[in-house]
């Protein structure tokens, strides 16, 4: 059985899309195991095509082409590459040496795409060394002479134990004292079994070979046979597996070369991690601000106590307030016992408040006064951090004692103690006897910077008022809320026999309601800034997308030497979409390190409540990798889709 069989094989190239070229015309031939076949031929004879046929980089169009037997015509992309991996090796005439490699990485090239014992690496190695590269292992590919080179090439054509060699000028690009000794590693590997089919031009070098053809305009027209060669039997070819789709080893070993990928094309590299990690670190910024801002949201709703509602009155007609001296009817401690029987109500804080000069010993400060009772404590969860609150007996004394707020303590006693110390409010005598525990800002009202006093005590001695302004109910159970919400207007309009208009005017606010209203716009205005971060996400990935592209054009001569080494299409499209992501991970990884500084430098420097989640690193990360993903599928596919032969012969 031949190893090699042609039965008038044709191909024809186009120029263009009208101008056919005929670069075979029915070319018929056998080569046996064990020749060292020469093909010569002037240029454009079609010797090249006829190679690239024989080594199953390009595809007849006709004809029939029986390797070890079986017919390949019209065979996928994959089974050719299965072929090429497990039967054929090349050596090419400008090397085809990746830089980025050392010798020995470039000569183990083919156990990328299949699985490799440590015998099967060794004996390359060994090869390495046989050949005279034995102290050249760890030396870059451009830091060896040509000669070196291509006896690297050799070695990388032998690792897979292939049936036949095919060499395309291999001597084309060296001087006459290199190109004599690959000529003579050609024939030693010949004399050990190995076949040969070699493109050349030069006359000399094709009589080294047992078998001459010599072609013109796409014909065989000599076929001379120098010697003849004892009958040689198939050897057995290296059964080695394919690796599978998608394993840990081999995405290693994508990820290790995408990083090389990286390194080798520094800048472009950084400015392509520049633009993810700008949209990511973007985006953990907003996330985080938004975070933060639903956070202290729900934090203000709970410093004012749960299950509360907020009774307060407007007199819109007139604009004036119903609580104010100048309306109708003012809230009156009667309120305030009717209020406290209704069903399901389990306390009622009543408030008055106003602005006060206060004064301790050298110091004075301006601040708000609340008056209200000791149920304050419970209902806007404000029970004193030191000291105590003030009780029934000093309420219905109008005692001249206050409980102050953590910025009140700090801008009049400093670090001192304020429990007992003396302070004038509006030029009257108040005794400290607690200080509030610390609720931040609200909006405009910072909740630290008051003082509270009995509420007695605040409309007779300080505001000189006779009315309450507001009152906060505290309901026991949250199913009632709506309820008692129903009943409080009813009460109060019965006490003050107020007529429907004038009860349009009483409000009943539910806190709870409120605090749902503010979280879906904290939420909306979150949604919206992570949108507005993610759209130069977007913008990064499309600027990968770019950078892919043209990676695929620098390299689509590596592309098609991986295919010739037996790479299939998904080894291509993973390789290139892992250098896609991993280009992504890294814009991630620094975006989210950034962001987060960002977030803290808001937080320090502006005061702002800024919260870097977990699931907002989560979710930044996951998006940065899918943009790599998506964006990196297209210049994958085209790298994948590329013929061999064309990607070789690409400039």
């Amino acid at each position: 059985m031949a190893l090699i069989e042609l039965d008038k094989v044709t191909k024809t190239y186009y120029i263009g899309k009208d101008l056919p070229v005929q670069a075979l015309r029915s070319v018929s031939l056998k080569i046996e195991p064990g020749e060292f076949v020469a093909i010569m031929g002037p240029s454009g004879s079609g010797k090249s095509t006829l190679l690239a046929i024989l080594g199953l980089l390009d595809k007849a169009e006709s004809g029939r082409y029986d390797l070890l037997g079986k017919n390949v015509i019209g065979l996928s992309d994959n089974e050719y590459a299965v072929l090429r991996s497990r039967y054929l090796g090349f050596i090419f005439q400008t090397f085809n040496l990746l830089p980025r490699f050392n010798v020995l990485e470039n000569a183990l090239l083919p156990f990328l795409y299949t699985e490799a014992t440590p015998h099967d690496q060794q004996r390359v190695t060994d090869i390495l060394r046989k050949i005279g590269l034995g102290d050249r292992l760890k030396h870059r590919s451009n830091e060896i002479s040509g000669g070196q080179q291509q006896r690297v090439a050799i070695a990388r054509a032998l690792a897979n134990s292939p049936q036949v060699i095919f060499a395309d000028e291999p001597t084309g690009n060296l001087d006459s004292k290199s190109a004599l000794e690959i000529i003579g590693l050609l024939k030693e590997l010949n004399a050990q079994g190995t076949t040969i089919v070699m493109v050349t031009h030069e006359r000399d070098l094709a009589e080294e070979a047992s078998r001459i053809i010599t072609l013109k305009d796409g014909v065989i027209v000599t076929d001379e046979r120098k010697r003849t060669l004892p009958a040689a039997a198939i050897k057995e070819a290296a059964r080695q597996k394919r690796k599978a789709s998608i394993s840990v080893a081999s995405l290693f070993n994508y990820a290790h070369e995408a990083f090389l990928s990286l390194l080798a094309n520094k800048l472009r590299s950084l400015l392509s991690i520049l633009g993810v990690l700008i949209g990511v670190a973007a985006v953990i910024a907003m996330l985080a601000i938004g975070t933060g801002a639903k956070k202290s949201v729900e934090q203000t709703m709970a410093s004012m106590g749960s299950n509360l509602l907020m009774v307060s009155a407007s007199y819109r007609q007139q604009g004036i307030s119903l609580g104010s001296s100048s309306s109708p009817t003012r809230f009156t401690f009667d309120d305030l016992a009717a209020l406290k029987k209704i069903e399901n109500v389990s306390r009622v804080s009543p408030n008055v408040s106003g602005r006060v000069q206060v004064v301790a010993q050298n110091k004075n400060w301006n601040t708000s006064v609340m008056g209200t009772t000791p149920d304050f404590q419970s209902v806007r969860n404000s029970i004193p951090d030191r000291g105590r609150f003030f009780t029934e007996e000093e309420v219905t004394s109008r005692a001249k004692v206050a409980v102050i707020g953590k910025t009140v303590a700090t801008e009049l006693f400093g670090d001192s103690d304020p429990i007992g110390q003396s302070v004038r409010v509006n030029r009257i005598s108040f005794t400290v006897i607690g200080v509030l525990p610390e609720k931040g800002s609200s909006g405009f009202q910072n909740s630290d910077d008051r003082i509270v006093v009995p509420i007695t005590t605040a409309m007779y001695r300080l505001l000189g008022e006779d009315y309450i302004r507001s009152f906060d109910v505290q309901v026991d159970d949250p199913d009632a809320i709506a309820a008692v919400q129903a009943a409080i207007i009813p009460v109060i309009g019965k006490l003050h026999r107020m007529t429907d208009a004038q009860l349009e005017n009483v409000e009943v606010r539910n806190m709870a309601e409120m605090q749902k209203a503010l979280t879906d716009v904290v939420n909306t205005f979150t949604t919206l800034l992570g949108a507005i971060a993610a759209v130069s996400l977007l913008v990064g990935g499309i600027g990968i997308m770019n950078i892919m592209l043209v990676l695929v054009m620098e390299r689509t001569h590596e592309i098609g030497l991986r295919k010739a080494l037996g790479a299939e299409n998904r080894d291509i499209m993973i390789q290139f979409l892992v250098e896609s992501v991993l280009i992504c991970v890294l814009g991630g990884v620094l975006g989210i390190l950034i962001g987060s500084l960002i977030a803290w430098i808001a937080a320090s420097v502006f005061g702002w409540n800024a919260l870097v989640s977990f699931s907002s690193i989560m979710l930044a990360f996951a998006f940065s990798v899918l943009v790599g993903m998506i964006f990196g599928i297209w210049p994958a596919w085209r790298a994948a889709k590329l013929l061999p032969i064309e990607a070789l012969r690409y400039e």
